[in-house]
């Protein structure tokens, strides 16, 4: 069995004029990162790879999820791969992942995450918001053979404000 999860980055700013790759979250961007990270943190398992893009905002993202669930901000592994918003480029770096590891968590960006969870998951999604988080299982036991899986859990942060 492999489990994904997939965490979009949480919602950036727009209002500095840097790169894309250089902006940075805003206010809403944080609170919605620190509200869904600790809402799903018990469903997390309590060994996993976490990768990230290398973009400031998906970053930033992880490092406000890894700190609220008392992981190790040192267990990122920035991968520039994932700065994509192909699915194809996105599922060939999971489908890349050394048979190792049973869970992996990847923060990174639309559409490639949308477009990922709709061929890969079994819950159409029609998109995935910022600082969304989806959990996907294969009935596998090689990432180079994910195909079909379940869609285990889906936390979006409207889902959670009242």
């Amino acid at each position: 069995m492999k489990s994904l999860i997939l965490i979009r980055h949480a919602k950036s700013s727009w209002e500095l004029t840097s790169s894309d790759k250089e902006r940075s979250l805003c206010n809403r961007g944080v609170d919605d990162a620190l509200l869904v990270s600790s809402h799903i943190k018990s469903f997390l398992p309590k060994t996993s790879i976490i990768w990230s893009s290398t973009a400031k905002r998906a970053r930033d993202t992880a490092t406000i999820f890894l700190q609220n669930m008392t992981y190790p901000i040192e267990s990122i592994i920035f991968k520039d791969e994932l700065y994509t918003f192909e699915l194809s480029e996105l599922a060939e770096v999971i489908k890349n992942c050394p048979n190792s590891y049973d869970c992996v968590i990847v923060f990174g960006h639309n559409a490639a995450i949308t477009d990922f969870v709709n061929k890969f998951g079994d819950v159409f999604i029609d998109n995935v918001s910022t600082s969304g988080f989806v959990a996907i299982d294969f009935d596998t036991d090689s990432w180079a053979t994910i195909d079909k899986g379940h869609t285990k859990k889906v936390v979006f942060p409207k889902d959670l404000k009242t």
